[in-house]
C-alpha cells in the first residue's frame, strides 16, 4: 500500500476514532511496510478497548518484531517464561522500552531544596489605618492594644507589656475585618500572609496540620510577617462540637504553634478574624493566644461617606450627593454600600443600552438602589443579641452588648 493510501486511512482514523475495525485495518497496512512503531499505537488502543482481541495481539506481535508461528528449525522454550503461539512478549517489550521509565508525578523538591517557591502567597501590604475610612473607635483600640507596644519595644520592656498572643477580630459579615488586617500589617511594615480554610484542610489523615505548620513556618523566614486568618471559626472550632478526630488535630496544631511565641514567633503577628467568635474553641481565647478582641462594626456615616466615595469614583456620575446617601444607609455593611454603587451603575448602564444614549449615573440611581438593596446583617444581630444576652457571664461582649443597646436591639 502506498504512503498517500496509509495517509488517507490515518485521517478516516482520527474522524472516526472509535471505529476499531478500521484502525485495525490501518494498523495492519503499517505493519506490512515496517513502520511498525506507529501500528503499536494504534494497536494499543484496539486492545485497551478490546482485549480479547486476537487479530490485534497478533499485529501486536509482528509490529514488535516477533513472529506468530512457531519456527520449526527452533525448539520452543520451556517453563514459566515460554509465550504461547499469538501471545504478547512481555519480555521482549521491555528490552524494547530500554531503561526505566520516570515516573509521571513527583513530591515536590528534593528534600532541604530552599530555592523552590514558598506555597503561599507572602505580600507586601501598602495600606494603612489612614486608608480605613471613620471607625476611630477601632483604630484607637487597635492603636492601644496592639500597634503602640509592637512600634516601641523600649517602653514596652519598660511596662512589662507582653506581646504574646494574637488578636481576634470579630464582626458581622462584610464589614471590613480583612482590610483591617491588612492596614495593620502596612503600619507595621510588615509582611501579610492571608489564610483561608481552603488553605489548611486536606483531605489525607495528618496534612492539615503540616499545611499549618508550614504557614507559620513561611512566616517566620519571612519575619516581620502578620498571619491572617480569616474566619478562624473554621479551623478553631470548638473541639466539643467536633465529632472529626481529623479536624481535632487541625485545632491542636494550631494551639501548638501560637503557643510557639518565644524566640521561634518573634516578628510574626497572629490576627484572626471571625462572624462568630462564640464558635472559636475557647483554648484559642485564652491568654497567649487570641487574648484580644475587636469588635468591627458596621461603618459609621464618615466610614459610609468614604465607602461610597471609594465605589463610584472610576464611574461616570453627576450630581450624586453622598452625604445624603451616608445619612440613609445606617446600619448598612461595607458591602452592602459596595452592592448599593453596583446596583446604581447597573441601573444607569440598563436605560442607557435601552434609550441608545450614554449617560451618567445620577442620584435618581442611587435612590432606586436604595429601595432594592437593604443591610444585610440582620441575621448576625439575632444571634449576637442572644449570645450578649445569655452568654456573656464573663463579660467578653460587653462591647457587643452596648453596640446593642444604642441600637436599642436589646
Amino acid at each position: 500500500m502506498s504512503d498517500a493510501l496509509i495517509a488517507s486511512l490515518a485521517a478516516a482514523v482520527e474522524r472516526a476514532p472509535d471505529d476499531l475495525a478500521l484502525r485495525l485495518h490501518l494498523a495492519e497496512q503499517l505493519v506490512a511496510v515496517s513502520r511498525g512503531a506507529e501500528a503499536i499505537t494504534h494497536l494499543g488502543t484496539v486492545l485497551a478497548q478490546d482485549p480479547t482481541s486476537a487479530k490485534a495481539r497478533e499485529l501486536m506481535a509482528r509490529a514488535m518484531g516477533v513472529g506468530t508461528a512457531p519456527n520449526p528449525d527452533v525448539a520452543a522454550p520451556s517453563g514459566p517464561t515460554a509465550t504461547p503461539a499469538g501471545g504478547f512478549d512481555w519480555g521482549t517489550a521491555e528490552a524494547d522500552l530500554g531503561a526505566d521509565v520516570p515516573p509521571m508525578f513527583v513530591d515536590g523538591a528534593a528534600e532541604g531544596d530552599e530555592s523552590m517557591p514558598d506555597p503561599y502567597d507572602v505580600e507586601a501590604s501598602t495600606i494603612r489605618l489612614a486608608d480605613v475610612g471613620g471607625m476611630v473607635d477601632v483604630k484607637k483600640r487597635l492603636e492601644a492594644a496592639f500597634l503602640a507596644p509592637m512600634r516601641n519595644p523600649e517602653l514596652r520592656a519598660l511596662y512589662g507589656k507582653s506581646m504574646r498572643g494574637g488578636l481576634l477580630l470579630y464582626g458581622p459579615p462584610g464589614c471590613g475585618k480583612t482590610f483591617i488586617a491588612r492596614a495593620v500589617a502596612g503600619e507595621l511594615g510588615a509582611k501579610f500572609l492571608a489564610v483561608s480554610l481552603a488553605d489548611v484542610l486536606d483531605m489525607y489523615i495528618g496534612q492539615s496540620e503540616r499545611n499549618l505548620h508550614e504557614i507559620f513556618e513561611i512566616a517566620r523566614r519571612n519575619a516581620p510577617c502578620v498571619i491572617f486568618l480569616d474566619e478562624v471559626d473554621a479551623i478553631g472550632q470548638k473541639r466539643s462540637q467536633l465529632r472529626n478526630s481529623a479536624m481535632r488535630g487541625t485545632v491542636n496544631q494550631l494551639l501548638t504553634e501560637l503557643d510557639s511565641a518565644g524566640a521561634q514567633n518573634d516578628g510574626v503577628f497572629v490576627l484572626a478574624a471571625t462572624n462568630h467568635p462564640w464558635d472559636v474553641d475557647v483554648a484559642l481565647r485564652r491568654p497567649g493566644r487570641f487574648d484580644r478582641t475587636l469588635l468591627v462594626l458596621p461603618p459609621d456615616e464618615p466610614a459610609r461617606e468614604s465607602i461610597l466615595r471609594y465605589h463610584l469614583k472610576d464611574r461616570p456620575v453627576a450630581g450624586i450627593d453622598t452625604g445624603k446617601i451616608a445619612r440613609r444607609t445606617d446600619g448598612y455593611s461595607g458591602a452592602d454600600l459596595a452592592h448599593l454603587a453596583d446596583t446604581a451603575a447597573e441601573r444607569a448602564m440598563l436605560d442607557s443600552v435601552e434609550t441608545g444614549t450614554v449617560r451618567m449615573i445620577g442620584m435618581a440611581d442611587v435612590e432606586a438602589a436604595l429601595n432594592e438593596v437593604r443591610p444585610s446583617i440582620g441575621p448576625w444581630l439575632d444571634t449576637a443579641r442572644n449570645v450578649a444576652m445569655f452568654a456573656n457571664t464573663s463579660g467578653e461582649y460587653d462591647d457587643l452588648l452596648q453596640y446593642l443597646k444604642k441600637r436599642k436591639l436589646v
